[in-house]
């Protein structure tokens, strides 16, 4: 058993590997998966102008790609959807409504010139063994534009995943002059469903987006869908709509879909709720609206590596450079060739050495012959006269020689010297080159990719706030809360994501979801909405010794349905005062003593500081309370506070014996003078 472990993590970590770098998730330089590579190399191999049945190239893509022909088809009709590389004929299913893709022997597809002019290099690509040996497949494409911000990708592997949103062509295009003119750029994602795209989260593809369908107010009555958020189907859209009135969200007359080449899916508001108010809703509860987490993971250097969309578009950039300046050299080399023959071929035919020949006796003295005479002309060649430039003179065909021209042989050379000319000047001033090739590109291809998504930024549209708001009633004599507490005394509009708080007169207190009907207890002092910014004043009893603490806190965290306490459970222990917000001034009444110099004080509740709802709180006063009232006249409850003091002062030095706290002053500062709030909690005499 020993041996099991390392065994087990050694095949786990190569299948790991596997995962991630051969199947799940793209590589940079050419933005492709896998099986997306060998699906194009196949087609490219197979080229001939026509199209070819999709069961014939998912046949010869087998050879390259072990996964059977259902992960080829896909990957083909899935590349071949995004209308960028693969030209499709037949049905090749349908994003808007989600409708299947015929089978593959009915459906035929080529390569796009596009993908013939911007993929494919044979001279530049590097070749490996397939996975029996027997072929050979590219290890990567020479592709000249960014292919992962053009397709985007999503892929689950091993451990991680890669979700990367599809960009507009001619903006990568513009974005990427702009890296080489070092110009700052920023580029968003473009869906082929259209509707609305709010990217103020989108991070440089580190980030989310938000994306709504596009919805026509038709009359005061009628909606309707014209384009759909990206990933949703017209199937999906019309099924969340459906489980929203299910559920109670929001009620529809009809639902009628007219989709055909285009989205057109009608929705009908019920009497009672205008369009607008709807329109909210389907925003708030269904695929109307979608929010896409991006995660942008590419294997890099043979490892997986998170990286910005600013990031992968400058190293493709970098690599389009590079690939067109060893298309130069490749071009360069090749004029340079091919002037170099040309012009041994005008010396040949142009001298007659041809006609040397006829006294050669030999193959061998026919090949002397001609190397002397063009060795002659080796000081004007590029190159050096080898051996295998005079076997070509002497394959030249009687036809060529009896046709020879020297003016259009010389104007052939010039034009070469020409091309070889402007071969050098470009590789003089690669970046200026890359700009004029992108620039090409675009003006060929850019009319065909225009953006479909239209940048907005909207408002979030909480559920919360649009949900339909119910009546919930409270029966504080039965102890019951709900919506179907019919016998209720106190009432709230509610709607379905609303929490409520409850607190009893014994300290405890929970937090619920809005119940039908839902026994709470006959104690129940304080029932409402929760919200995490009111301030609750509470002044309670600590036990049966009547010490009273007050405090000021917040319901800010909290288990849905779990029962807390606002202070220690003990005998004696209750809540004599519960309120909300500021400018409570309270009346507290002490227990009757011998020697008690004031039966009464004023406390203000607003000179406590918040804190946490599980703190103590600070001690009212070190005598026994009896009762705790609110004042409701502020000019009472000054008069009385200074009355307070000036006893206090008076007899100061004559209460040594006894230890008293100072008395608060009860005037509260201007800006704080508030409308006195009426208690939650009813006053109650002393027993």
């Amino acid at each position: 058993m020993r041996y099991l472990k390392p065994l087990m993590d050694q095949n786990f970590l190569e299948y790991a590997s596997y995962v991630i770098k051969d199947r799940a998730i793209p590589d940079i330089l050419d933005g492709l998966k896998p099986v997306q590579r060998r699906i194009l190399h196949t087609m490219r191999e197979m080229d001939d102008g026509k199209f070819s049945k999709v069961a014939n190239i998912v046949g010869d893509t087998m050879k390259l790609h072990p996964h059977g022909d259902a992960s080829i088809g896909s990957a083909l009709i899935v590349m071949a959807n995004k209308e960028y590389f693969i030209e499709k004929q037949g049905n090749f299913g349908n994003i808007l409504t989600g409708d299947p893709a015929s089978a593959p022997r009915y459906i035929e597809a080529r390569l796009t010139p596009l993908a013939k002019e911007v993929l494919f290099n044979a001279e530049l690509t590097e070749f490996s063994d397939s996975y029996d040996g027997r072929n050979k497949e590219p290890i990567v494409l020479p592709a000249k534009l960014p292919v992962t911000l053009l397709f985007g990708a999503e892929g689950i592997a091993v451990g991680m995943s890669t979700r990367i949103l599809p960009h507009n062509f001619n903006e990568v295009i513009d974005a990427q002059i702009a890296f080489l003119n070092n110009i700052p750029f920023k580029l968003f994602p473009d869906f082929m469903n259209g509707g609305f795209l709010d990217t103020g989260q989108y991070e440089d593809g580190c980030g989310k987006v938000r994306v709504r369908a596009r919805i026509d107010i038709t009359d005061e009555k009628i909606l309707t869908v014209r384009e759909l958020p990206f990933g949703v189907t017209t199937e999906s859209l019309i099924q969340s709509v459906q489980d929203a009135v299910n559920k109670g969200k929001f009620k529809l007359s009809s639902i009628d879909d007219f989709t055909a080449e285009k989205v057109e899916i009608e929705l009908k508001a019920v009497r009672g709720m205008d369009a607008k108010k709807l329109l909210k809703l389907l925003y708030a509860f269904t695929q109307c609206e979608v929010s896409i987490s991006v995660n942008l993971l590419l294997i890099q250097a043979n490892q997986p590596v998170q990286l910005t969309v600013s990031e992968v578009l400058r190293q493709n950039t970098i690599r389009l450079k590079d690939i067109l300046r060893r298309e130069l050299l490749l071009s360069l080399e090749q004029a340079r060739r091919k002037w170099h023959m040309r012009r041994m071929e005008m010396y040949f035919i142009g001298e007659k050495i041809y006609q040397k020949l006829e006294a050669c006796d030999s193959y061998e003295e026919a090949l002397e012959v001609v190397k002397k005479a063009v060795l002659q002309i080796e000081s004007v060649l590029p190159f050096p006269v080898e051996q295998a430039d005079i076997e070509k003179l002497l394959t030249l065909q009687i036809k060529r020689i009896s046709r020879y021209d020297q003016q259009e042989s010389q104007k052939e050379l010039d034009k070469l010297k020409v091309t070889i000319s402007s071969l050098n000047k470009s590789l003089k001033d690669i970046p200026l080159y890359t700009i004029k090739y992108l620039e090409k590109i675009k003006d060929k291809y850019g009319q065909d990719y225009p953006r479909r998504s239209k940048i907005k930024s909207f408002d979030e549209i909480r559920a919360q706030d649009v949900a339909e708001k119910q009546k919930v009633g409270w029966d504080r004599k039965e102890g019951f809360l709900g919506l179907n507490v019919k016998s209720a005394t106190t009432t709230f509009f509610c709607s379905a994501y609303d929490k409520m708080v409850v607190i009893r007169k014994d300290g405890s207190y929970q937090v619920i979801r809005v119940p039908e009907k839902q026994f709470i207890g006959k104690n129940a002092i304080c029932v409402e909405k929760l919200n995490s910014e009111t301030v609750h004043n509470v002044i309670y009893w600590e036990g049966a010794t009547r010490v009273c603490y007050a405090k000021r806190f917040r319901v800010e965290k909290f288990i849905m349905d779990r029962e807390y306490n606002l202070f220690p459970a003990k005998k004696g222990a209750k809540i004599l005062h519960l309120s909300q917000g500021e400018g409570i001034l309270l009346e507290v009444s002490f227990v009757p003593t011998p020697r008690i110099r004031k039966s009464n004080d004023i406390y203000i509740l607003d000179d406590l500081a918040i804190k946490g709802i599980q703190a103590r709180g600070n001690k009212v006063s070190s005598k026994s309370v009896q009762s705790v009232k609110v004042v409701t006249n502020k000019a009472h409850a000054e008069q009385e506070a200074l009355t307070i003091e000036k006893a206090h002062a008076e007899q100061e030095e004559l209460l040594t014996e006894e230890k008293t706290q100072p008395v608060q002053k009860a005037l509260l500062p201007e800006e704080k003078a508030q409308p006195v709030q009426k208690p939650l909690l009813p006053e109650e005499p002393e027993n």
